[in-house]
């Protein structure tokens, strides 16, 4: 005579081991996350050395157009006074480009110290102040 069939114990798991794998994934974490962190930092400065170029390229615009330079960024996207409306062209810049990835305005010096005879233009990073490295290192038109 047969016995009754055993029952199988279920395969599931048991709360150290649960304990033991969130553990191991905070560890991953925390070795992954510094490194992540600065990605975005230095894409952070990429994306702010292409805003100065595109600012630049505006400003060589407004040049061509209007023989003379913008006194101040905001000329780039509201028409200046002394311009007539009828020769005015719509802005090739946006008000929102008129600020760093980290919400501050681009820096514009006309004339320029570091570029004789020209403008700067630049940004202090993400920690606002001048000098700095990595993130926090200046972006500017002059190397």
């Amino acid at each position: 005579m047969k016995g009754r069939p055993r029952r199988r114990r279920r395969g599931g798991f048991t709360i150290v081991e649960i304990i033991v794998v969130v553990i191991i994934i905070a560890a991953l974490a925390t070795m992954i996350a510094p490194k992540l962190l600065g990605r975005v930092g230095q894409a952070k400065s990429t994306v702010a050395a292409q805003h100065i170029q595109a600012l630049e390229q505006a400003i060589d615009l407004f040049c061509t157009d209007y023989e003379r330079m913008p006194e101040s960024l905001d000329e780039l996207v509201e028409r200046p006074d002394d311009i007539p409306a009828e020769r005015w062209n719509p802005p090739t810049v946006k008000v929102k480009d008129l600020n760093d990835p980290w919400g501050r305005p681009y820096q514009y010096v006309c004339p320029g110290e570091h570029n004789e005879g020209s403008y700067d233009l630049f940004t202090l990073g993400r920690d606002g102040q001048t000098g700095g490295q990595r993130e926090d290192a200046d972006v500017t038109n002059w190397q």
